[in-house]
């Protein structure tokens, strides 16, 4: 403990991990995950209102993976650079102006601009408002870099033996968010404002994220790299000040061909894209599955995603924190890969029943797998590129939120609820390759030692 305790003090870009409160970046977590889901029940009722189809609201929700490819690399790079405080204040920034925008689209008149009628595509109308909500979560996908520099300040404050269970509480905050965002969209798209009133919400979420990041947020990296004197009175404007490296330690951005060679990061990333891969084909898959197999109507619908969001955060509260002291992350990881598998073959006969079942394996699955996994990622990244790491991850993660959302359609169209069924293989190839991440630990273990 000394000797690790000592070594942190040497190092100029350690930070005082134990003493950061999680509160902060616990509470933005949350913050961004209801700006977000505070608008997804009523976003395909908008789309089709405005002239859209099924394949609108399937493109602009994939505007926002689609532009974080471009984004989150930059941001997580920049974080590394620049600090962890100030690059998650220009991502809340730019969710902050596209909620702005968006409710600004609800105002323009119904002008159509062009119209499709495709056999493959359907019949549909792109209008001014729908052209504005595109620029709208194409910005918020731009500067969506929320969730990996956020993932990054909680690998900077925290032990490597805490790690599990502090990614844990991450994934508790973004459940929540989920749940208290489609309520709290329900209630307000009661009152005498309608479709307005979630986004209003959404603004007023997004600025209460953006004055929590400046008044409450403390910088988690001890120094910035590269800036220039100009640059730093900018900053200290909006609050922020940081001491500069006395170091040349990392002081040259990373390039992509470069992390793409660091030892064990690609086969993380690869496994990264697979996860995600199979849970985007599974949350394409499932509504079409739940209304033409089930026959639920949007309300069942919402109160089994509810049940499946508190089951994940039972599993992740209590849990994870116990079994994370006596399994390492490579076995959560093995086991988890292999329920959350399982979970998905028991979609396929269309019972209730085992709906429901699956939604415990879903959970448990779940809720041991990711918050080790990206647990095992931020110790493999280490410290000198930890934001570009964790930047790059959510760009392979967005790519398979692309490919999912639309493969998913696909897959359910042409196989029905055999579908999940490629979305089980997915994760049992995963399942089978998380056992080389043993290996990984143990050479973690040799080179900390």
């Amino acid at each position: 403990m000394e000797k690790e305790n000592k070594g942190k003090k040497n190092n100029p870009d350690s930070c005082t991990g134990e003493n950061v409160s999680l509160l902060p970046i616990l509470a933005v977590n949350f913050i961004g995950t209801l700006g977000f889901s505070i608008v997804l029940p009523f976003l395909v009722f908008l789309v089709n209102r405005l002239g859209g189809n099924a394949f609108i609201y399937g493109l602009i929700s994939s505007m926002y993976p689609a532009f974080q490819l471009i984004g989150a690399p930059i941001l997580g790079r920049w974080s590394d650079t620049y600090g962890r405080k100030k690059i998650l204040f220009i991502s809340q920034l730019g969710t902050l102006l596209s909620w702005i925008i968006f409710l600004v689209a609800l105002f323009l008149p119904v002008i159509s601009l062009f119209k499709i009628d495709s056999r493959v595509l359907g019949a549909f109308t792109v209008t001014l408002p729908l052209a504005v909500l595109f620029f709208a979560r194409a910005l918020d996908g731009l500067t969506g870099g929320n969730v990996s520099v956020a993932n990054a300040y909680l690998a900077d404050i925290t032990a490597e033996r805490d790690r599990s269970r502090n990614f844990g509480k991450m994934s508790i905050s973004e459940n929540l968010g989920f749940i208290v965002g489609p309520a709290l969209a329900g209630i307000l798209s009661l009152t005498m404002y309608g479709d307005v009133a979630p986004v209003l919400g959404a603004i007023v979420i997004s600025l209460i994220g953006t004055l929590l990041i400046i008044f409450y947020l403390p910088e988690s990296k001890e120094c910035a790299l590269g800036e220039s004197e100009e640059a730093k009175k900018v900053w200290k404007i909006f609050g922020y000040e940081i001491r500069e490296c006395k170091t040349t330690f990392g002081t040259k951005k990373p390039e992509f061909r470069e992390i793409l060679r660091l030892q064990n990061i690609p086969y993380m990333l690869g496994l990264y894209f697979l996860i995600d891969l199979g849970y985007n084909v599974f949350y394409t898959a499932f509504p079409l599955h739940a209304i033409s197999t089930l026959n639920w109507s949007i309300a069942k619908m919402g109160i089994y995603f509810t049940v499946l969001s508190g089951l994940l955060i039972i599993v992740q509260s209590t849990v994870l924190p116990r079994v994370s002291r006596k399994y390492s992350d490579a076995a959560l990881i093995i086991f988890g890969s292999l329920m959350l598998g399982t979970n998905f073959l028991l979609l396929i006969p269309g019972n209730i029943f085992l709906t429901y079942l699956a939604a415990g394996f879903f959970a448990l699955g779940d809720g041991l797998m990711w918050p080790s996994f990206l647990s095992l990622l931020s110790k493999v990244a280490g410290k000198k590129y930890q934001g570009t790491i964790q930047g790059v991850a959510s760009s392979f993660g967005g790519l398979a939120s692309i490919t999912g959302l639309i493969l998913g359609g696909l897959l359910y169209e042409t196989l029905a609820g055999a579908s999940f069924l490629i979305a089980g293989l997915v994760i049992y190839t995963v399942f089978l390759l998380n056992f080389r991440l043993r290996s990984f630990e143990e050479q973690l273990i040799l080179k900390n030692s």
